[in-house]
């Protein structure tokens, strides 16, 4: 089997498309865990949306959560912010897997397996280069480079995990989607 540009373009794609639906699966994850804790259902999109802004939406939310009991406190504007950089950043590593899975044709379970390791490889890339990275980029400081610590070591693997997974899984059923369509079709 060849590839074409054509080809590529489709697989990154294809992987673009599984990491968002991958990126809200983990926030899901996150989003709960984070309730679990008692530090607020969506500490977790604050606490992204702090890339370029302060913390101080994040610390709200856990302020609420652990002195008032109200772990579901709310703030629109941050909370689309947080989820936007999320999914932009969940396309980005999805459309990497898309591409670099483009040649092999395996199956569901092995493809979700292959998920499962990149999900270790993102949250390694994540939490020792693109977080501390980020943070000295946009000046948002220790909220965003120490995330991982701050969300808990365990829970920011398993968040990743879960994106791994999930994008291993809707990348197989994203190619047997598009598998229908010509090359020369999806070009125009």
């Amino acid at each position: 089997m060849t590839t074409t540009p054509t080809s590529l373009r489709r697989a990154a794609l294809v992987g673009a498309r599984a990491g968002v639906i991958a990126s809200l699966g983990m926030a899901m994850y996150a989003m709960i865990a984070a309730y679990a804790k008692d530090t607020g259902f969506f500490t977790p999109l604050y606490h992204i949306a702090s890339l370029v802004g302060d913390d101080t939406d994040m610390m709200t939310s856990m302020m609420a959560a652990g002195l008032e009991g109200d772990s579901f406190t709310f703030l629109a504007g941050p909370a689309l912010l947080g989820a936007m950089i999320h999914m932009m950043t969940g396309a980005m590593f999805g459309a990497v897997f898309g591409l670099a899975v483009a040649r092999l044709r395996l199956g569901l379970a092995p493809l979700a397996g292959i998920g499962l390791g990149y999900g270790l490889v993102v949250f390694a890339v994540s939490a020792y280069l693109a977080l501390p990275l980020a943070a000295a980029i946009f000046g948002s400081g220790d909220a965003i480079k120490d995330m991982a610590q701050l969300a808990g070591w365990g829970t920011f693997i398993v968040e990743h995990l879960v994106f791994g997974l999930v994008l291993g899984v809707v990348t197989v059923l994203g190619r047997r989607a598009v598998a229908s369509v010509p090359e020369h079709a999806a070009a125009h």
